[in-house]
């Protein structure tokens, strides 16, 4: 076989493995159209790492009865997930021991409410990057991702995901996704058991 078909030929080959990596079924699952992600701060330096701050999360800890309600939004469900990537397309959670969500619904707005149990800030801050470019959590409430916001967090080793879309029109989803975000009070209250 000559040279120059050998070369078309793998050349051919790597042109369509990758058009297949950008056809790649996860590639175009829902992301939100704002994004704010922040990694660890100081602030969290005493759950800096899961060796510190052994005990797993439990649901009764962050969707405590007073989080049934978030001001127009109903908790619908509350998921523990054993294999942090179940909860995820298009990004891993190295080192991730669980992963618990809760999905909210509204008359307009639906939302949802993640967080990552990760060994370290490291580890928590790299998820934190890779939320922000190259995956998402999987949406686990209908909304329109296309008018939707997210909080992404990293709070010493863990990371929490909030994320609100509107169901029905135009709806303000700064409210929502402020109370959301506040499920994550509960990592505060950690740090504040270990001074």
């Amino acid at each position: 076989m000559p040279v120059r078909l050998v070369v078309a030929l793998v050349v051919a080959a790597l042109a369509v493995a990758a058009v297949g990596a950008w056809l790649w079924p996860g590639r175009d699952l829902p992301r939100p159209a704002a994004l704010r992600a922040e990694p660890t701060s100081a602030l969290y330096a005493l759950v800096d790492s899961r060796q510190a701050d052994a005990a797993p999360l439990t649901t009764a800890e962050l969707f405590t009865p007073a989080t049934q309600t978030l001001g127009a939004l109903t908790r619908d469900a509350v998921e523990e997930f054993t294999d942090c990537d179940d909860a995820l397309w298009g990004a891993s959670a190295p080192g991730c021991t669980q992963a618990l969500r809760a999905t909210y619904t509204g008359a307009a707005i639906a939302g949802q409410f993640v967080i990552f149990n990760l060994p370290d800030g490291r580890t928590a801050d790299a998820l934190v990057t890779a939320l922000r470019k190259d995956g998402f959590v999987r949406q686990a409430v209908p909304f329109d991702a296309a008018r939707s916001r997210a909080e992404v967090r990293a709070l010493g080793h863990f990371v929490t995901v909030s994320w609100a879309g509107s169901v029905a029109g135009g709806a303000d989803l700064v409210q929502p996704l402020i109370a959301l975000d506040a499920l994550g009070h509960a990592v505060q209250a950690r740090v504040l058991a270990a001074t």
